[in-house]
Protein backbone atom coordinates (compact mmCIF):
# COMPACT_ATOMS: atom_id res chain seq x y z
CA UNK A 1 0.00 0.00 0.00
CA UNK A 2 1.63 3.40 -0.69
CA UNK A 3 2.31 5.77 2.14
CA UNK A 4 1.24 8.59 -0.32
CA UNK A 5 -1.47 10.53 0.97
CA UNK A 6 -3.64 13.68 -0.21
CA UNK A 7 -2.73 16.69 2.24
CA UNK A 8 -5.64 17.77 4.21
CA UNK A 9 -5.06 21.49 6.51
CA UNK A 10 -5.39 20.94 9.73
CA UNK A 11 -4.61 16.87 9.92
CA UNK A 12 -1.17 15.97 10.15
CA UNK A 13 0.17 12.70 11.68
CA UNK A 14 0.02 12.11 15.47
CA UNK A 15 1.57 9.71 17.71
CA UNK A 16 0.56 10.94 20.89
CA UNK A 17 -2.60 10.02 23.20
CA UNK A 18 -5.76 10.55 22.27
CA UNK A 19 -7.13 12.18 25.26
CA UNK A 20 -5.38 13.81 28.69
CA UNK A 21 -3.12 16.50 28.92
CA UNK A 22 -2.95 16.12 24.56
CA UNK A 23 -7.22 16.62 24.66
CA UNK A 24 -6.32 19.67 26.80
CA UNK A 25 -3.80 21.20 24.90
CA UNK A 26 -5.50 20.99 21.29
CA UNK A 27 -9.09 22.76 23.44
CA UNK A 28 -6.30 25.37 24.78
CA UNK A 29 -5.25 25.97 21.19
CA UNK A 30 -8.68 26.08 19.78
CA UNK A 31 -10.02 28.45 22.66
CA UNK A 32 -7.04 30.88 22.13
CA UNK A 33 -7.10 31.05 18.57
CA UNK A 34 -10.81 31.89 17.79
CA UNK A 35 -12.54 33.30 21.23
CA UNK A 36 -11.78 36.25 23.59
CA UNK A 37 -9.52 34.37 26.25
CA UNK A 38 -11.20 35.86 29.18
CA UNK A 39 -14.54 35.18 28.02
CA UNK A 40 -14.13 31.56 26.88
CA UNK A 41 -13.82 29.71 30.64
CA UNK A 42 -17.00 31.27 31.40
CA UNK A 43 -18.63 30.15 28.24
CA UNK A 44 -17.45 26.24 28.13
CA UNK A 45 -18.18 25.88 31.49
CA UNK A 46 -22.19 26.90 30.63
CA UNK A 47 -22.28 24.06 28.29
CA UNK A 48 -24.53 21.30 28.49
CA UNK A 49 -25.28 22.83 31.82
CA UNK A 50 -29.11 23.23 33.29
CA UNK A 51 -28.36 27.04 33.12
CA UNK A 52 -26.56 27.18 30.05
CA UNK A 53 -26.80 25.98 26.43
CA UNK A 54 -26.43 22.29 24.60
CA UNK A 55 -23.75 21.87 22.88
CA UNK A 56 -23.78 22.22 19.45
CA UNK A 57 -21.69 19.38 18.12
CA UNK A 58 -23.08 17.17 21.15
CA UNK A 59 -24.73 13.57 21.53
CA UNK A 60 -24.19 13.61 25.34
CA UNK A 61 -26.98 12.44 27.06
CA UNK A 62 -29.12 15.15 28.90
CA UNK A 63 -29.41 12.85 32.42
CA UNK A 64 -27.53 14.48 34.68
CA UNK A 65 -25.13 16.91 35.43
CA UNK A 66 -22.63 15.92 38.32
CA UNK A 67 -19.74 17.20 36.31
CA UNK A 68 -18.18 21.14 35.39
CA UNK A 69 -16.91 20.04 32.54
CA UNK A 70 -19.93 18.39 30.51
CA UNK A 71 -18.11 17.98 26.89
CA UNK A 72 -15.80 16.67 25.35
CA UNK A 73 -12.37 18.25 23.17
CA UNK A 74 -14.30 18.25 19.68
CA UNK A 75 -17.48 19.90 21.97
CA UNK A 76 -15.69 22.61 23.25
CA UNK A 77 -13.61 23.10 19.51
CA UNK A 78 -17.57 23.19 18.36
CA UNK A 79 -18.16 25.65 20.65
CA UNK A 80 -15.35 27.91 20.16
CA UNK A 81 -15.74 28.14 16.48
CA UNK A 82 -19.40 29.43 17.40
CA UNK A 83 -18.33 31.81 19.69
CA UNK A 84 -15.22 32.58 17.42
CA UNK A 85 -13.85 36.58 17.85
CA UNK A 86 -12.80 36.26 13.99
CA UNK A 87 -15.16 38.31 11.61
CA UNK A 88 -15.22 37.83 7.61
CA UNK A 89 -15.62 41.56 6.51
CA UNK A 90 -16.67 42.72 2.85
CA UNK A 91 -12.83 44.23 2.84
CA UNK A 92 -12.13 40.26 2.86
CA UNK A 93 -14.22 39.69 0.18
CA UNK A 94 -12.74 42.69 -1.82
CA UNK A 95 -9.32 40.81 -1.39
CA UNK A 96 -10.53 36.92 -2.08
CA UNK A 97 -12.19 35.89 -5.18
CA UNK A 98 -14.74 33.52 -5.48
CA UNK A 99 -12.54 31.64 -7.82
CA UNK A 100 -9.62 31.52 -5.28
CA UNK A 101 -11.84 30.64 -2.04
CA UNK A 102 -13.38 27.93 -3.91
CA UNK A 103 -9.77 26.07 -3.49
CA UNK A 104 -9.71 26.07 -0.01
CA UNK A 105 -10.93 23.74 2.38
CA UNK A 106 -14.10 23.77 4.83
CA UNK A 107 -11.31 23.48 7.58
CA UNK A 108 -9.59 26.49 6.09
CA UNK A 109 -12.87 28.74 5.56
CA UNK A 110 -14.54 28.32 8.92
CA UNK A 111 -11.05 29.17 10.19
CA UNK A 112 -11.39 32.84 8.98
CA UNK A 113 -14.19 33.37 10.75
CA UNK A 114 -18.58 34.65 10.85
CA UNK A 115 -19.75 36.96 8.34
CA UNK A 116 -20.78 40.80 9.07
CA UNK A 117 -23.05 41.55 6.50
CA UNK A 118 -25.34 39.93 3.58
CA UNK A 119 -23.22 39.22 0.77
CA UNK A 120 -24.25 39.04 -2.97
CA UNK A 121 -22.02 37.64 -5.77
CA UNK A 122 -20.96 39.78 -8.17
CA UNK A 123 -19.81 37.94 -12.00
CA UNK A 124 -18.15 40.82 -13.11
CA UNK A 125 -15.49 40.51 -10.59
CA UNK A 126 -15.79 37.17 -9.48
CA UNK A 127 -16.54 38.54 -5.83
CA UNK A 128 -18.85 38.26 -2.86
CA UNK A 129 -20.50 41.95 -2.52
CA UNK A 130 -22.30 43.46 0.58
CA UNK A 131 -25.62 44.15 0.33
CA UNK A 132 -28.56 45.97 3.09
CA UNK A 133 -30.58 43.89 4.40
CA UNK A 134 -33.57 45.45 3.33
CA UNK A 135 -32.36 44.01 -0.32
CA UNK A 136 -31.35 41.03 0.87
CA UNK A 137 -34.85 40.24 1.91
CA UNK A 138 -36.84 41.69 -0.88
CA UNK A 139 -34.61 39.40 -3.05
CA UNK A 140 -35.33 36.16 -1.11
CA UNK A 141 -39.15 37.12 -0.82
CA UNK A 142 -39.02 37.77 -4.63
CA UNK A 143 -37.41 34.18 -5.36
CA UNK A 144 -39.88 32.55 -2.70
CA UNK A 145 -42.79 34.14 -4.65
CA UNK A 146 -41.81 32.79 -7.52
CA UNK A 147 -41.84 28.98 -6.39
CA UNK A 148 -44.47 26.49 -5.11
CA UNK A 149 -43.86 26.38 -1.35
CA UNK A 150 -42.60 22.33 -1.76
CA UNK A 151 -40.47 23.32 -4.54
CA UNK A 152 -38.21 25.04 -1.69
CA UNK A 153 -35.78 23.35 0.73
CA UNK A 154 -35.20 24.41 3.65
CA UNK A 155 -32.20 22.92 4.68
CA UNK A 156 -30.54 23.81 8.22
CA UNK A 157 -27.41 23.14 10.14
CA UNK A 158 -27.36 20.86 12.75
CA UNK A 159 -24.82 23.16 14.68
CA UNK A 160 -28.21 25.82 14.25
CA UNK A 161 -29.30 26.31 17.81
CA UNK A 162 -32.51 25.39 19.13
CA UNK A 163 -33.80 28.64 19.22
CA UNK A 164 -33.04 29.55 15.30
CA UNK A 165 -34.35 25.90 14.39
CA UNK A 166 -37.51 26.66 15.61
CA UNK A 167 -38.12 29.96 14.21
CA UNK A 168 -36.94 29.02 10.66
CA UNK A 169 -39.31 25.87 10.76
CA UNK A 170 -42.19 28.32 11.71
CA UNK A 171 -41.23 30.45 8.65
CA UNK A 172 -41.20 27.30 6.51
CA UNK A 173 -44.41 26.24 7.60
CA UNK A 174 -46.13 29.57 7.16
CA UNK A 175 -45.12 29.14 3.95
CA UNK A 176 -46.71 26.02 3.45
CA UNK A 177 -43.72 23.56 3.54
CA UNK A 178 -42.52 21.17 5.73
CA UNK A 179 -39.30 20.88 3.74
CA UNK A 180 -36.42 21.49 5.83
CA UNK A 181 -33.91 18.50 5.75
CA UNK A 182 -31.11 19.20 8.19
CA UNK A 183 -27.65 17.42 8.26
CA UNK A 184 -28.90 14.92 10.61
CA UNK A 185 -31.83 13.49 8.92
CA UNK A 186 -29.95 13.74 5.82
CA UNK A 187 -27.29 11.05 7.00
CA UNK A 188 -29.95 8.97 8.64
CA UNK A 189 -32.65 8.91 6.52
CA UNK A 190 -31.00 5.85 4.57
CA UNK A 191 -30.99 4.07 8.10
CA UNK A 192 -34.50 4.82 8.77
CA UNK A 193 -35.41 3.02 5.74
CA UNK A 194 -32.49 0.23 5.84
CA UNK A 195 -32.60 -0.52 9.64
CA UNK A 196 -36.07 -1.30 10.17
CA UNK A 197 -36.04 -3.78 6.73
CA UNK A 198 -33.43 -5.42 8.17
CA UNK A 199 -33.26 -5.08 12.15
CA UNK A 200 -36.57 -3.74 12.80
CA UNK A 201 -35.45 -0.66 14.38
CA UNK A 202 -34.27 2.75 12.39
CA UNK A 203 -31.71 3.48 14.76
CA UNK A 204 -29.19 1.41 17.54
CA UNK A 205 -30.88 -0.93 19.30
CA UNK A 206 -28.99 0.20 22.67
CA UNK A 207 -31.32 2.60 25.29
CA UNK A 208 -29.06 5.15 27.60
CA UNK A 209 -30.46 2.63 30.39
CA UNK A 210 -29.03 -0.41 29.12
CA UNK A 211 -25.47 1.36 30.00
CA UNK A 212 -26.69 1.36 33.53
CA UNK A 213 -27.08 -2.22 34.21
CA UNK A 214 -23.97 -3.18 32.11
CA UNK A 215 -20.80 -4.66 33.00
CA UNK A 216 -18.50 -4.51 29.62
CA UNK A 217 -18.42 -1.92 27.02
CA UNK A 218 -16.34 -2.10 23.89
CA UNK A 219 -15.34 0.83 21.77
CA UNK A 220 -13.83 -0.07 18.17
CA UNK A 221 -12.83 2.41 15.63
CA UNK A 222 -13.39 5.98 16.98
CA UNK A 223 -11.96 7.81 20.01
CA UNK A 224 -14.85 9.18 22.04
CA UNK A 225 -12.52 11.73 23.42
CA UNK A 226 -12.59 14.11 19.83
CA UNK A 227 -15.28 12.15 17.89
CA UNK A 228 -18.10 11.08 20.69
CA UNK A 229 -20.00 8.03 19.38
CA UNK A 230 -23.83 8.87 19.07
Amino acid sequence: MSNNRRAVPGIRHYAGPAGGWGALKATAIAVRTQMDTFDAPATLLRTNQPDGFDCPGCAWPDKEHKSTFQFCENGAKAVTWEATTKRVTPEFFAEHTVSTLWSKSDFELEGYGRLTHPMKYDPQSDTFRPVAWDEAFARIGEVLRGLAPDEVEFYTSGRASNEAAFLYQLFARQLGTNNFPDCSNMCHQATSVGLPRSIGIGKGTVSLEDFDHTELVISIGHNPGTNHPR
